[in-house]
């Protein structure tokens, strides 16, 4: 038998978050929260113009954007639990850069203003993908990839 002791659970998550928290970690977090504090924004500015305005169609300009703000919940507690270094938020960290991906391609298909909307979250999700899946966020997570089972 061996005088060294495996730690628990606890004890080594104590100890990462006894670290100071990487920066690459930090900014993924902010760029989730810019993610949805634009989803936010979106969905007042449509709520408002539904309700104040003159759309087109009331129901839906009303409907997307409570829509939006409820979407907006999937990026800001994605932002929290990385800035808490909660391993469960990366997954929706993630897939919401995932999801922007499509929505910023079809803003570089328009022939309008849209455009540089389009390159922003093209370049937002791409930077935040990549700071997510860093060796370096990925331990200051906690994630262990797959065989690094701890016993």
């Amino acid at each position: 038998m061996s005088a060294e002791q495996t730690p628990t659970p606890e004890a080594s998550e104590a100890a990462r978050e006894a670290e100071p928290r990487p920066g690459r970690l930090t900014a993924a977090a902010a760029l989730a929260a810019l993610e949805g504090l634009a989803l936010v924004a979106g969905g007042v500015w449509m709520l408002v113009e539904g309700l104040a305005g003159d759309p087109d169609d009331r129901r839906s300009a009303v409907t997307g954007g409570i829509t939006l703000m409820v979407l907006a919940l999937l990026p800001l507690l994605a932002a929290r639990g990385l800035l808490a270094r909660r391993s469960w938020s990366r997954g929706p960290a993630v897939i919401t850069q995932i999801m922007a991906l499509p929505v910023a391609y079809n803003l570089l298909q328009a022939d309008s203003v849209a455009i540089p909307a389009g390159i922003a979250l093209a370049v937002v999700a791409l930077t935040a993908l990549v700071l997510l899946v860093n060796a370096e966020t990925t331990r200051a997570l906690g994630i262990r990839g797959p065989g690094n089972v701890q016993k």
